[in-house]
């Protein structure tokens, strides 16, 4: 099952015990369908749990059963449809719905107590909500295809202090949320803790993998220094013994010479420490570029 599927069987999980809220997820589940007008209210999904919990919502919320189930032109999907026109009457009449304009709106004196207002998201998310694995990404949308509706979820979200953002996707209207922490709240809210807490381990984990990378990367580019910077002392030293100019240094930068061609792989500081005293590593280095400098000079005519 994917993280999304996840998420709509723990929200499932959620009991029905006051008819307020049933009434008020139910709400959210049609303005949030595939379709509701006053001709027919058809559902669609492939969440098995959902499909569960459809038949007791609607008959803790309005009293009605579905007319019918299934749909062979949808495999994989489970549709619930209603189109007995007493059953659509009801339901119309319950959600406050206004009858004689085109446009659907979110009836707001249903969703006064916070639990309704809960529950209404809830609804929402279950029949028009998506969130992305976050594994690969934070995104979690609820699409309608009311405006007006989009507009008014908006409102509502903005009052409970999320702070959405919406799109236009053809005749489909989206509210969105790419912050995992709103995404986290918002799980949270409405009743998804678990797989608000499997968000935030995956988040925990991705940012201790790039800690762990940049650690990685920072030490291979460290590596690559001492690598390139190794050779280009040993070439200045090698140039300088064909010239036989070596023997003439001092005995300090023959000693850096000797101890940087008979250990090309440690670092300065592990050079420093080969010194008779120990010298520290910006000493030994100072001597390495002298070194490299006596070099390019000898080479100039």
């Amino acid at each position: 099952m994917s993280f999304a599927g996840d998420v709509k069987a723990e929200l499932c999980r959620q009991r029905l015990s006051r008819k307020c809220c049933a009434v008020a997820e139910a709400c959210g589940v049609l303005l949030y369908c595939n379709r509701f007008d006053r001709s027919q209210v058809r559902i669609v999904t492939e969440s098995v749990p959902f499909a569960q919990r459809l038949p007791g919502l609607f008959k803790r919320a309005f009293g009605v059963r579905f007319d019918r189930t299934g749909d062979p032109d949808s495999p994989g999907k489970q549709v619930f449809l209603l189109e007995d026109r007493a059953k659509l009457d009801l339901i119309w009449d319950q959600c406050a719905f206004d009858p004689t304009g085109p446009a659907h709106h979110i009836n707001f004196g249903l969703l006064e107590e916070s639990h309704c207002r809960v529950a209404f998201l809830r609804g929402a998310f279950l029949a028009g909500g998506s969130v992305t694995d976050p594994r690969k990404g934070y995104h979690l949308e609820l699409a309608t295809t009311h405006r007006s509706v989009s507009r008014e979820l908006d409102a509502l979200l903005l009052d409970l202090g999320y702070s959405p953002k919406v799109t236009e996707r053809k005749s489909t209207y989206v509210t969105y949320f790419k912050q995992s922490e709103a995404i986290e709240d918002f799980l949270t809210a409405i009743g998804g803790p678990v797989s608000a807490m499997e968000l935030m381990n995956a988040k925990a984990e991705k940012l201790l993998r790039a800690g762990v990378n940049r650690r990685v990367n920072c030490e291979a580019a460290n590596v690559e220094k001492t690598v390139d910077a190794a050779l280009e002392q040993r070439r200045a030293i090698q140039a300088l013994r064909e010239r036989g100019a070596l023997e003439d240094l001092s005995p300090k930068l023959r000693e850096a010479a000797r101890l940087r061609e008979g250990n090309p792989e440690l670092s300065l500081a592990q050079l420093a420490a080969l010194c008779q005293p120990p010298v520290t590593k910006s000493s030994l280095n100072h001597r390495l570029q002298k070194l490299i400098a006596l070099s390019r000079e000898a080479e100039q005519p």
